[in-house]
């Protein structure tokens, strides 16, 4: 039996739209195929041994199927996956006693598995070598040490700054996959998928139009349709059209490259209050108040790939495309206005 420990944070209603369309096998998984490449030998491999298939980490933005493709490696295992997250684990006594439940074979998966507390961290090492869990039962000249003895099971880690990642945990994983950023093609084909399970009338150009903004990310993907959906609901009967799509995430504020909102603020900050850079990441998210770390994995990541901006040692810098994606002039000397 699947046991899940959500996170209130994560109980919110796009996640659970975005789980009802999650494929569950390797064959329904559209995109990374390198990856499903690979992963499908791994599991062919331990399924014929019948042994825990190796540990894995998985890398990459958010949104991009690191939690889909945990599931569908328990569904092809046929095994159970105990699923959480880094700072969920609070202290040691919560890891054994995930640990100490599990069966053999079965899935550990850890999301956000880089913000593990690192006595955490550290007694998990024994138990992905050795799948031994030790612990010290009370305190000062009583203190015993026990060593329990548990199942064979697999960590299958999640996260998207694989940076952060200390160096004896990340070499204890036997398999490293980065995920990158979709193609308009597979996008399209999941936009089409998605449109298919939740029955919504949609045709070609107007998936395409969808595909095409949704940041080169599925969970993006799906989000806009369910927007483009409601939209179409109340104003065509419930058909999407190209027209329609255009229509409805122009309302969103989505333009033509998938930048919403505060994509767009990011860039605006930087290039008008910072004269294009350098600025820091602390002074960029209270710009535009969000939290750093939401800046730095959710919307930099994008915008570094279309080439609108550039990390540096001192800070943010917005590059020729930003201004010209905005409609701005870049200054050429100080004696110039900034911007027209």
């Amino acid at each position: 039996m699947t046991e899940r420990i959500v996170t209130a944070e994560e109980r919110t209603e796009d996640q659970e739209f975005d789980r009802s369309l999650r494929p569950r096998r390797l064959s329904e998984f559209i995109g990374q195929e390198a990856v499903k490449a690979n992963l499908e030998i791994l599991i062919t491999a331990a399924k014929g041994r019948n042994e825990p298939i190796e540990h894995i980490l998985i890398a990459g933005p958010p949104g991009l199927g690191k939690t889909t493709l945990a599931n569908i490696v328990a569904n092809e295992m046929g095994v159970s996956i105990r699923t959480t997250s880094g700072p969920a684990i609070e202290h040691q006594g919560a890891l054994a006693s995930i640990l100490t439940n599990l069966e053999d074979r079965d899935i550990f998966f850890v999301d956000e598995i880089h913000r593990l507390a690192r006595p955490v961290e550290e007694s998990l090492y024994p138990a992905m070598e050795d799948f031994k869990f030790d612990f010290v039962s009370g305190k000062g000249a009583g203190a015993q040490t026990f060593r329990l003895q548990l199942p064979r099971f697999t960590v299958i880690g999640a996260t998207t700054r694989q940076g952060m990642l200390s160096a004896p945990l990340r070499d204890r994983f036997g398999a490293v996959y980065p995920l990158y950023f979709y193609g308009p093609d597979d996008l399209f084909s999941i936009v089409t998928r998605s449109a298919q399970l939740l029955r919504v009338d949609i045709d070609q150009p107007g998936a395409r139009v969808i595909a095409s903004r949704a940041r080169g990310t599925p969970r993006v993907a799906n989000r806009l349709l369910r927007r483009v959906r409601d939209f179409a609901q109340v104003r065509a009967q419930g058909r999407i059209d190209e027209r329609i799509a255009l229509d409805a995430l122009a309302m969103l504020e989505v333009d033509e490259l998938g930048l919403d909102l505060i994509d767009r603020r990011i860039l605006r900050t930087i290039v008008e209050k910072y004269e294009g850079g350098p600025v820091g990441l602390e002074t960029i998210a209270v710009s535009v108040s969000e939290d750093p770390e939401t800046v730095e994995d959710v919307y930099e990541p994008f915008l570094m790939q279309l080439g609108f901006l550039a990390r540096t040692p001192r800070g943010r810098v917005a590059t020729k495309l930003a201004y010209d994606h905005l409609g701005l002039i870049k200054a050429a000397s100080n004696d110039q206005p900034r911007l027209f």
